[in-house]
């Protein structure tokens, strides 16, 4: 359960997910950056995911507060990666770990893979047990990361990151920001139906249940959907995917 950029909706997400806890008893991650906050403040916030019943944190840097293109500014007393939150949690104890994870590359790596799989190791040595990645449109960059891992002796469970795409707009300025890719073949077909909503969500429905059915194929352990807000989208894929319907 994810809370706004900077933190600024994050009591909300507590209360709200402590009452869907209460309510369903359905596993919640609590979402939580570095952004703008202090150790102390980080690590108050960690005591009420603990104490609101969190089942783990997924533990990221964040975007700075201009967003992933602008500088990093560094908070007086606080993190400057997510590893140094990875390791407050596991200090903690009591959380499964989630950190993210980019068969694209991170942004800022210069395209660097072997550099981001030792940041993602680290992270696993100091107490990550999961990772999501960022959208994926190409799932053998999937097994490209997956693979890298396991060459390792990695044990991290690694998530795919789907997207239903509903936008055209939004998907393009998303994989810019994002340093995400999609094959060529891929963004022409939705670049068909842009000004055809309705075209363009069944599409992007269609291109999810390939992908999710590929990575399952792969070794994938689970998925998880960037909804963006949008339950419908996500809801026909599930109801889709063969390995969950047979």
């Amino acid at each position: 359960m994810t809370y706004g950029a900077g933190g600024g909706t994050r009591d909300r997400t507590v209360r709200i997910a402590s009452e869907f806890i209460a309510k369903t008893g359905v596993p919640v991650i609590g979402h939580l950056t570095c952004v703008g906050s202090t150790r102390e403040e980080l690590t108050e916030v960690l005591e009420q995911y603990k104490s609101a019943g969190f089942h783990g944190v997924l533990a990221l840097r964040g975007d700075p507060v201009g967003g992933p293109t602008a500088p990093w500014i560094t908070t007086p007393g606080g993190f400057d990666y997510a590893d140094q939150l990875v390791e407050l949690a596991a200090q903690m104890g009591g959380f499964s770990i989630g950190v993210a994870a980019f068969p694209d590359v991170h942004p800022a790596s210069d395209g660097n893979f072997a550099k981001d799989i030792n940041v993602l190791l680290r992270k696993e040595e100091l107490g990550a047990t999961f990772a999501i990645t960022q959208f994926v449109f190409d799932s053998g960059r999937y097994e490209a990361l997956r693979n890298a891992l396991d060459a390792r002796g990695s044990k991290l469970s690694i998530y795919p990151g789907i997207m239903p795409v509903t936008s055209y707009s939004q998907i393009v300025k998303m994989l810019e920001l994002s340093g995400g890719y999609m094959p060529k073949a891929t963004r022409l077909r939705f670049a068909r139906y842009q000004n055809d909503p309705e075209s363009l969500k069944q599409l992007g429905i269609d291109v999810s249940v390939q992908i999710c059915e590929d990575v399952f194929a792969l070794g994938a352990e689970g998925l998880h959907f960037y909804a963006l807000n949008t339950a419908g989208p996500t809801g026909s894929i599930i109801k889709q995917l063969s390995m969950l319907n047979r």
